[in-house]
Formats: C-alpha cells, structure tokens, sequence
C-alpha cells in the first residue's frame, strides 16, 4: 500500500512569503531600535487564519514553523494535514470549553485564555494527556464589547488562581488593542498591558511576563510599548478573501 506524498510548494510562493516575512523583521528591528530594545527578544508569530494548508507548507519552506490560528477546528484541520512538518501550533482565538480537548491534544500554546472555567477544562485534558502547555491570559485592553478577553481589575485576581491548574504554564498576557485610527488610543491599550503585567511579576503570577500585542497594523506601537510577541498575518500572507455578501 502507498500513501500520496505531499504536494511540494510553489517556489514562487516560497520566494514572495520569504520576502514579506524579510519586509516584517526590517519593520521590527526598526521598531525596537527606535526606542532602544534588542529585536532579538521579540518574536514573530504569523498568523494562518484562512491560509490553506498547501501555501503554509510554501511558509514552511521560507522558515516559518510557528504558526497562530484563531479557530482550533481550522488549526487541528491544518495540524492533520500537515502533521509531516514540525510545526509548533498557537492558538490565539476566543476558545469555547467543549473545544479544550482539542487544544490539549495538539497545540503547543494558548494565547486567549479568559475564564477559570476554561482553564481547568484544559488542565483536566491536559493532565489526561500528560501535556503540559503554554498559555497567555488575554486581557480586553480597549474596553470594546465585542472583543473578549478579562477586564483589567480582573486580572490579578484571576491570576493568583491559575497555579492551581499545574499543567498550564503561564508565559504572560494577551490582547487586541482598539481598533481605530487614533494611535494614541491605541498606545495606550499597550501602556496598560505593560502595567498589568508589571504588576503581575511583582506578584510573582505572571510567569515570564511575556506580552503578547500588536498585528500587522499596529505592531510598531505594542514594540514601543514593550510588546515581546507580534502577531501577523495580512503583511506576510497578504489581505484576507472577503466572505461574499448574504442576499
């Protein structure tokens, strides 16, 4: 019996991911050393969402083998289908209870975690597993009610209760800014980032008080304010196809 080989990349995409990805890290040591950080200590994350599985295996071949997905069934879809690649899986999207056994079972890290609820359902698949995972507790920096993520005064509460879940290994935290042209609006969603976590490392809860900001609209803001992870998609895999109208 033989099994199909999987298609190669288009050397072409090879070459304009490569590129894109050359534009993003020259945007990012620019950043940092604008206000006086080492690129080195932020890391680029590209996000997947929508890209398929045959031109992710075309970013493979340009370097990338971390890959941020905001919906864990497309992720575990991607994961199967590519499970020849040693790649490590974020997922970075709002995440229901009932989809945590997913999680447990292939992602590499967790950067949307928001409820006590949610974290023991992943702790219980977790330690049924014997997993242990990376997480970031995802704050909703803007105030907006259409993103989630824990209110501010919330946080440290909810962190204090996390080392009760022992296979999560709290990394730092996460967020979307305001979504609005004004960037001083949105600095200061990064600014109050920058105090939490602050705060959660006085604490000693916040573990190594990663911070988790910025997208390809706005990351040279969260570098600015002390973002260590950048999450991008649209400048490396360019604009996202539009779902078509309901009529």
């Amino acid at each position: 019996m033989t099994t199909d080989s999987p298609v190669a990349p288009d050397p072409r995409e090879v070459e304009q991911i490569t590129a894109n990805l050359d534009a993003v890290r020259t945007r990012i040591e620019a950043a940092a050393t604008a206000c006086g950080r080492d690129p080195g200590e932020i890391r680029l994350l590209p996000v997947t969402k929508t890209v398929p599985a045959l031109r992710l295996r075309a970013a493979f071949a340009a370097g990338v083998t971390q890959m941020g997905e905001n919906k864990v069934q497309e992720a575990k879809g991607k994961h199967e289908e590519m499970s020849d690649l040693d790649i490590h899986w974020a997922i970075i999207g709002h995440l229901q209870t009932n989809k945590a056994k997913d999680v447990a079972a292939f992602a590499s890290e967790f950067q949307a975690l928001d409820s006590l609820h949610l974290a023991q359902a992943l702790d219980r698949r977790l330690q049924a597993a014997g997993r242990s995972l990376d997480v970031y507790v995802q704050i909703n920096s803007s105030g907006e009610e259409s993103k989630f993520g824990l209110p501010p005064h919330e946080v440290a509460g909810f962190l204090a209760q996390l080392p009760a879940c022992s296979s999560l290994r709290v990394r730092g935290l996460m967020t979307l800014a305001a979504h609005t042209p004004d960037q001083e609006r949105v600095r200061e969603c990064f600014r109050l980032m920058r105090r939490l976590r602050d705060a959660g490392l006085e604490a000693g809860t916040v573990g190594d008080g990663l911070l988790s900001m910025g997208m390809s609209g706005d990351f040279e803001l969260a570098i600015a304010e002390g973002a260590t992870c950048v999450r991008v998609g649209t400048a490396i895999f360019g604009a996202r196809p539009v779902p078509p109208a309901v009529i």
